[in-house]
C-alpha cells in the first residue's frame, strides 16, 4: 500500500500505546505534581494535569513501572501544546531525553 492510501494514523512513525497511568512530574524550579499519562509514543507523551503548563516548557517526568522486572519510565520532556480539557489541561509533550 502507498503512503498516500494510508489512513493518517498510520503515517506515524511510532503507534500510540495507551497507558491512561498516574505519573510524577516536576518543573523546572523543582515543585513536583501529578498527573495522567493518557498515551506514550516512542517520540512523545499525552498528558493530563491540573495546571495550564505554558508551551516550551521543560518538565521531568517518571511513570512508575507496574512490574518489578522494569524500572520506572524516566524523562525529560518538552511542552508542544496545551489545551484546556474538563478542569485541567491536555498537554502534548516531545521525549527529549529518556534518563536511566
Amino acid at each position: 500500500m502507498s503512503m498516500t492510501m494510508r489512513d493518517y494514523s498510520e503515517k506515524r512513525d511510532f503507534h500510540r500505546m495507551q497507558v491512561n497511568s498516574e505519573i510524577q512530574i516536576t518543573d523546572g524550579e523543582g515543585r513536583s505534581f501529578s498527573g495522567v499519562c493518557r498515551d506514550l509514543s516512542g517520540t512523545g507523551m499525552q498528558l493530563y494535569v491540573d495546571r495550564h503548563i505554558p508551551e516550551g516548557t521543560v518538565l521531568h517526568t517518571l511513570l512508575p513501572s507496574t512490574s518489578e522486572q522494569f524500572p520506572p519510565f524516566e524523562t525529560e520532556v518538552r511542552v508542544l501544546r496545551a489545551e484546556p480539557e474538563g478542569d485541567g489541561h491536555l498537554l502534548g509533550v516531545t521525549i527529549e531525553k529518556v534518563r536511566y
